[in-house]
């Protein structure tokens, strides 16, 4: 009986031996065929043109926005980094936007705990590469809007790019003087306070809430403006209404 049972023990040895190899050829030609299988879908995808080759060697998006950040002094960056920067960047990213951040120094924005690291100087961004700007408001209360910041927002705009811009970014546009003849919104009406702000003679004032005229697009709100004055964050409304301005 010992001799027979050596002999099935041998023959089962043998059986599971082969079926473990057989086991790894078919595995590793599965694998084989997966990697033929998806090569073969890239290479059908790029000659279609649905995948842009240099797009995928270079990581680019084809498409891209412009985020202006100005210089100055601001009220509670941490708050506006997160809850605006951030919001604007995940909506944009989302409807498959690359985001490129821009100032006119060039410099990290940091507060406390939030920070950007990669920001480009203005004068180094090449417009044409951008299919519109959007400019947060940060919730800057002393600062400067340089001739080379209004000189870009200009030339998108009269390239036909859209342009948007809340609560006290709106100011760049009024000082730009392109907000003459135009519905723009606000925190308030600057002309109706103790102390006219004549930058925003001849616009039109509309309210708080978001509005679109031709490729400007203002707001009058902020998250500052919600924690601090209680009123509406309206940072989602003029992002969607930036990406809809822009078009497929």
């Amino acid at each position: 009986m010992k001799p027979l049972r050596g002999i099935r023990i041998s023959l089962w040895r043998l059986c599971s031996s082969l079926s473990s190899d057989a086991s790894k050829h078919l595995f590793q030609k599965e694998k084989k065929m997966k990697k033929i299988v998806i090569f073969l879908t890239v290479v059908v995808l790029v000659v279609t043109g649905v995948i842009s080759l240099e797009s995928q060697v270079y990581g680019q998006s084809a498409k891209k926005v412009l985020m202006f950040l100005r210089d100055g002094e601001s009220y509670d960056l941490d708050l506006m980094l997160k809850m605006e920067v951030g919001t604007m960047t995940m909506l944009l990213k989302k409807a498959g936007f690359q985001v490129d951040v821009a100032s006119s120094s060039g410099q990290p924005v940091a507060g406390p705990h939030e920070k950007i690291e990669k920001v480009m100087r203005l004068s180094e961004i090449k417009l044409d590469d951008y299919m519109g700007i959007i400019i947060p408001c940060l919730n800057i209360r002393k600062g400067t809007v340089t001739p080379e910041a209004v000189a870009v927002i200009k030339k998108a705009l009269a390239d036909g790019k859209p342009v948007a811009a809340p609560m006290s970014a709106v100011t760049i546009l009024a000082e730009a003087d392109l907000l003459k003849g135009k519905k723009y919104a606000f925190v308030d009406d600057p002309l109706k306070r103790q102390t006219p702000d004549l930058r925003f003679a001849d616009a039109i004032y509309s309210g708080r809430a978001p509005v679109q005229d031709g490729k400007i697009i203002t707001s009058g709100g902020c998250p500052a403006s919600e924690r601090y004055m209680g009123v509406q964050n309206r940072t989602l409304e003029l992002t969607q209404m930036f990406i809809a301005a822009i078009g497929p």
